[in-house]
């Protein structure tokens, strides 16, 4: 079974949303997966995601109320076969943790899956309106779908 590590830096706006997302498209799809989401650092560990990302979820008809936040450690370079981040500095704080080139080839943004050559980060909504979240969602759904047709191939 696919698994599959969703990292964002607090884990409790993008890195959830992008965990419901892909969850209930490989569910839609029937594709066997296993999906976590982690953060960067460790200010919300514990704590439910934003109620703006619940409540995009719930438009979409995803429920990602049950997911906590949690931080991302070296142990999940070993548990995870994909390690996608929402942003470039995400990417460094992962990439900067790997002991291994194995491990630093998992790690990847996760808009590369739409377009591998403009190296897009998915904006943090945190500091803005519900606007910002509904922009994430869009941009998420779309990078999901790419990487469940890639899993598919």
């Amino acid at each position: 079974m696919q698994k599959i590590l969703m990292v964002c830096l607090g884990n409790i706006c993008r890195s959830p949303l992008a965990q419901g997302i892909l969850e209930s498209t490989c569910k839609k799809h029937n594709i066997p997966i296993y999906v976590d989401s982690a953060g960067t650092g460790n200010w919300h560990s514990g704590s439910p995601p934003d109620k703006r990302s619940i409540e995009i979820g719930e438009k979409y008809g995803i429920d990602i109320s049950h997911q906590k936040a949690r931080q991302f450690n070296t142990l999940d370079f070993k548990k995870f076969h994909k390690i996608y981040v929402m942003d470039t500095q995400n990417y460094k704080d992962i990439i900067r943790l790997c002991s291994n080139e194995e491990e630093c080839n998992k790690v990847n943004l996760i808009l590369n899956s739409i377009d591998k050559e403009k190296r897009l980060s998915v904006p943090d909504p945190y500091y803005g309106d519900q606007d910002g979240f509904e922009n994430i969602y869009l941009l998420l759904k779309s990078a999901c779908e790419q990487i469940i047709k890639d899993i598919r191939i």
